[in-house]
């Protein structure tokens, strides 16, 4: 979908009285929330990803014992499994591949699968569920 094909998109979403829209092809996805009546202004957020995930994450610089820092794209809520009530995406000692889903960070009410960009084992979780963190934050250690 091009620039003019979203605009249009959200015209008539806008139009028709939606409170959000999301968009999701395979190699982007995108998500907007229009305001009610006197609330803040219109957030939106685009990003590039497969179709599984909306977020691949590249691994971060190694530390000292080989390991690969997986880091956070954005601002938001870590979440380690889809819903309080599921299993955790990954724990420690766990083998992960590349493309596999490690965790959720809620940005903008938009839940965004976060990816390990390597194979390898999960040597450390460094963030606790359901809290807030930052962009470049380290979220896992991974050992390839």
């Amino acid at each position: 979908m091009d620039f003019k094909e979203l605009e249009k998109f959200i015209a008539i979403a806008k139009e028709a009285g939606a409170s959000e829209l999301k968009y999701q092809n395979e190699d982007k996805k995108f998500g907007i929330s229009f305001p009610i009546a006197g609330a803040t202004p219109v957030t939106a957020q685009v990003m590039s990803a497969p179709v599984a995930a909306p977020t691949t994450v590249a691994a971060g610089t190694a530390t000292n014992d080989g390991a690969l820092e997986v880091t956070c794209p954005f601002v938001g809520t870590f979440y380690r499994s889809p819903s309080p009530e599921d299993a955790v995406y990954a724990k420690v000692g766990d083998r992960v591949t590349k493309g596999q889903v490690l965790c959720i960070v809620e940005a903008m009410k938009i839940m965004n699968e976060i990816e390990s960009d390597v194979s390898g084992e999960i040597v450390e979780i460094c963030v606790e569920n359901e809290t807030y963190v930052e962009f470049g934050q380290v979220l896992f250690k991974v050992k390839p």
